[in-house]
C-alpha cells in the first residue's frame, strides 16, 4: 500500500480518537437512561482546563509526563462535574434533562472562551506517538493502528472493554436494564438512581478525556474560538448513528473523521470539481441514510437471506432504537 495512503489512514485514526472516546462516554450515560446534552461545552471546557493544568504542572515539575497526566485528570474531573450537575438536575431535582444539558453546554463553552483568551497561541506539553513494539512493524496495519499515541490505544481498550462489559457481564446487564426497564431492575434489587449517577459521572469523565485529547494531542494548544467547538454535537449524533453500540459508535467516529479528511483533501486540490460543502455534509447524509434503512425495515429484509444464527448477531449489531427509558425519571416509591 502507498505510504502516503497509510499516513492518511493513520491520521484519520488519530483525529477520530476524541470522538470515539466522547461517543463511548455518552453511550455509557444514555444506556443508563440519562440524556447528557452538555457534551459540546464539556469537551471545550475540559480541553481548556486540561491544557491549563498541564502548563501549570509542567512549570512546577519540569516533567512532560507528569504534566500530561495532570492535564488529562483535570479534564476528566471538569467534565465529570458537569455530568454530575446533569444527573443532579434530572434525577434528584426532577428537572428536564435536555434543558439542563443544553444550558450547561452553552455556559461551559462561554466560560471556556472567556477564561481561555490569555492562553491563545501558547505552546504546552503534547502527547507524543509511542509505537507498540512488534505490533507497529506489522505491514499496513501496524503503522495505521499501532504507531499512535497512548490515547489511541486507550480508545481501543475502552471500545472492546465496554462491549464486553455491556453484553457479557451481569453488571453490564444491570447497566442496560436501568436504561431499558428501570422498574424491573429495581424489582430485582438494583438501586436505579444510584447507578444512573455513577454511569453519568463515569461517562462524563470520559468526555473530559476526549477534551484533553484535543488540547494535549490532536489539536495541541488553545485557540479562541476553540478549534474543537461543535465536536460535542457530532459525538451526540454519532451515538445515535451507532445505535448505542460501542463498535458502531467507534465506526461512526472513524467514518466521520475519514470524510472530514476527504473534504480537506478536496479543498486543498482546486482541480477536483466536487463542492466542498457537499463533502462536509456527507457524514450527516450517511448517518441519516443508515437510520432510515434500519427504521424502514430494509436491512431486516436483507438479513432474511442469512443463516438464523448470523441474523441474530447482525440484528443486535444494527440495533438503532434508543434505550426505552432514555430521558425518563425513575421514582422508587
Amino acid at each position: 500500500m502507498n505510504e502516503q495512503l497509510i499516513n492518511i489512514l493513520a491520521g484519520i485514526v488519530a483525529t477520530a480518537t476524541p470522538l470515539v472516546i466522547a461517543g463511548l462516554g455518552e453511550t455509557i450515560i444514555e444506556r443508563a437512561g440519562v440524556v447528557n446534552l452538555s457534551l459540546d461545552g464539556s469537551i471545550t471546557l475540559s480541553a481548556l482546563v486540561g491544557f491549563i493544568a498541564a502548563l501549570a504542572a509542567q512549570a512546577a515539575t519540569g516533567s512532560d509526563a507528569v504534566a500530561l497526566l495532570c492535564g488529562l485528570l483535570a479534564a476528566a474531573l471538569t467534565s465529570a462535574v458537569i455530568a454530575f450537575i446533569v444527573a443532579l438536575g434530572g434525577i434528584t431535582l426532577r428537572q428536564d434533562q435536555v434543558a439542563v444539558g443544553f444550558v450547561l453546554t452553552m455556559l461551559a463553552a462561554d466560560i471556556a472562551q472567556f477564561i481561555g483568551q490569555p492562553y491563545t497561541g501558547q505552546l504546552g506539553p503534547q502527547i507524543l506517538i509511542t509505537p507498540i513494539p512488534i505490533l507497529s512493524q506489522i505491514p499496513i496495519i501496524g503503522p495505521i493502528l499501532f504507531r499512535q499515541t497512548i490515547l489511541v490505544y486507550f480508545s481501543y481498550v475502552l471500545m472492546i472493554g465496554l462491549w464486553y462489559w455491556m453484553f457479557r457481564t451481569r453488571g453490564g446487564l444491570a447497566h442496560r436494564a436501568i436504561g431499558e426497564r428501570p422498574a424491573a431492575a429495581f424489582a430485582r434489587g438494583t438501586n436505579v438512581n444510584r447507578l444512573r449517577y455513577f454511569y453519568t459521572i463515569l461517562g462524563g469523565a470520559l468526555v473530559g478525556v476526549a477534551g484533553g485529547a484535543y488540547s494535549l494531542s490532536v489539536k495541541a494548544g488553545w485557540t479562541t474560538p476553540p478549534n474543537m467547538s461543535g465536536d460535542g454535537w457530532i459525538a451526540l449524533a454519532i451515538v445515535i448513528f451507532g445505535g448505542w453500540h460501542p463498535f458502531r459508535v467507534a465506526l461512526g467516529a472513524y467514518l466521520f473523521a475519514g470524510l472530514r479528511a476527504l473534504a480537506f483533501a478536496v479543498q486543498s486540490s482546486p482541480d477536483i470539481g466536487i463542492p466542498v460543502v457537499l463533502l462536509n455534509a456527507m457524514p450527516w447524509i450517511l448517518m441519516i441514510v443508515t437510520l432510515l434503512l434500519v427504521s424502514s425495515g430494509s436491512i431486516e429484509r436483507l438479513l432474511q437471506i442469512l443463516p438464523r444464527s448470523v441474523q441474530k448477531r447482525m440484528r443486535n449489531f444494527l440495533r438503532a432504537e434508543p434505550p426505552a427509558a432514555l430521558g425518563t425519571r425513575f421514582d422508587p416509591e
